[in-house]
């Protein structure tokens, strides 16, 4: 019995387009997360975990696409070809299967190891762009969520006892903003 082919997709911004990702193929499903790919706890990786049989083949975009860092990536490759499930990557041309040989998990460690240095190539990269940028004085940061008076409202309400998790949704910001705005003197 041949399984379906279930594609996986993930873009970290809602405004990036994921169709990309997987254009062309001929899947039976796609499960797609909007959503940064440091967590694995993302909620259509979980389904497409959940929702995997013996025989089938999940393909992904790119290792970076399925996971951040090599522990994750392995872990994750791990729990799907244990359950019989062929993982295939179109970017690096790489399928890993429950009968891997030491020669594939090499290659899935080496692999995943140079996904992981780029990234973090990418991510100095930024760091020295931006502190070039504050040097010139060309980087404001990022664009606040809450005008000064929107501040001033959210930390009364917050004074009188109303419930921080409420008051971060009626402003439509996480509660993590709404303690950092808390944290600020006024």
């Amino acid at each position: 019995m041949t399984g379906q082919k279930i594609g996986y997709v993930r873009v970290s911004a809602f405004d990036q387009n994921p169709e990309r990702q997987l254009e062309g193929l001929e899947l039976n499903r796609t499960f797609t997360d909007k959503a940064s790919g440091k967590d694995t706890q993302r909620e259509q990786l979980q389904e497409l975990l959940q929702y995997v049989r013996e025989g089938d083949t999940v393909v992904v975009h790119s290792m970076d696409r399925l996971a951040r860092n090599l522990d994750d990536l392995r872990r994750i490759v791990q729990s799907l070809t244990d359950k019989g499930v062929c993982v295939q990557f179109i970017k690096e041309n790489l399928s890993f299967t429950v009968e891997d040989s030491p020669m594939s998990k090499l290659m899935l460690s080496v692999v995943g190891a140079v996904v992981e240095f780029e990234r973090s190539l990418i991510k100095e990269r930024q760091r020295e762009g931006i502190a070039i940028a504050k040097q010139r004085g060309a980087y404001k940061g990022r664009k606040r969520a809450l005008s000064d008076d929107d501040i001033v409202a959210l930390k009364a309400r917050v004074a009188s006892g109303e419930k921080k998790a409420q008051v971060a949704r009626d402003f439509g910001i996480s509660r993590d903003t709404l303690y950092q705005y808390l944290k600020t003197k006024d």
